[in-house]
């Protein structure tokens, strides 16, 4: 469940005035009013600049749903007071961090597949193979990824791709908006890539219904007891939270496509050359 949230830019605008001494208005043939006035477009033209920048780099996102959006933003608004907050408080006050560190770092490792296939889909080979040695790193020394040592110790961050972002690499638009109920938000081609990621993590091959309920449970929950109070403090810095939520996800999006960590862009790490000592 995405309830990944960001903050939204703050621009502050300075302006000053000038003063000119009183035995020079006549001499200089220019008023002294002008200056300031000068001074003060100037500001304001670079403000308006910089607005236009901004303005050019904010990605849009059509919304024709909004009526069906916002009854599942409210719907998952209730959802997350009413049964997930109230269950990963208490998920949280009984299990301590490093046990739920530990939780996270294991369905890290085994949706592993789901990092190396769009890797690979998206001909980011280092990152591919950085995938690998944190697979077996991890899975190993690691103890089936309760730790992760391959991080830790050997400085190697996991890729962060999925399928959206591979079909958006290969030229597929947002297409229009939209919230589904207990996913959260998302756009029709985020929608597709939750879709492909579905069939490439392990955990839904396993066969009792039940146990694989359950394990995706665990892993919600897990998640929810990092991330309370994120979504509260933007609902309390916003005066309409559902298009701030709108805003802050589809940039958070944009962002990940096109702004990827430097350690993905690194060489690949192979395993028995990478150190995994303590620095």
């Amino acid at each position: 469940m995405k309830w990944t949230l960001l903050t939204v830019i703050v621009c502050v605008l300075v302006t000053g005035c000038a003063t000119t001494p009183k035995n020079t208005p006549a001499a200089a043939g220019v008023p002294a009013e002008s200056d300031s006035i000068e001074a003060g477009d100037s500001d304001f033209a670079e403000f308006d600049a910089f607005e236009e920048e901004l303005s050019s780099k904010t990605v849009k996102v059509a919304d024709p749903l909004e009526s069906w959006n916002r009854l599942m933003f409210n719907t998952n608004d209730v959802l997350y007071f009413w049964v997930l907050k109230p269950v990963g408080q208490g998920y949280k006050a009984v299990v301590p961090e490093p046990g739920r560190v530990g939780i996270r770092n294991v369905f890290q490792n085994i949706t592993t597949p789901v990092r190396l296939v769009n890797c690979l889909l998206q001909g980011k080979f280092h990152s591919a193979g950085n995938e690998v040695n944190r697979f077996i790193i991890n899975t190993t020394w690691g103890v089936l990824g309760i730790w992760d040592p391959a991080r830790e110790k050997g400085k190697i961050e996991p890729a962060d791709e999925d399928f959206g972002q591979t079909l958006a690499v290969y030229g597929l638009g947002d297409g229009c908006y939209l919230v589904w109920p207990v996913f959260g938000p998302s756009t029709l081609r985020d929608s597709a890539g939750m879709a492909g990621d579905y069939f490439l993590n392990p955990t839904v091959y396993i066969e009792d219904s039940k146990a694989r309920v359950g394990i995706s449970a665990v892993n919600i929950i897990n998640k929810t007891s990092f991330r309370i109070g994120e979504y509260e403090q933007l609902k309390a810095a916003s005066v309409d939270p559902y298009v701030a939520m709108r805003e802050v996800y589809i940039q958070y999006r944009t962002k990940q496509i096109q702004d990827k960590p430097k350690q993905q862009q690194e060489t690949t790490h192979p395993v028995g050359q990478q150190s995994l000592s303590s620095d």
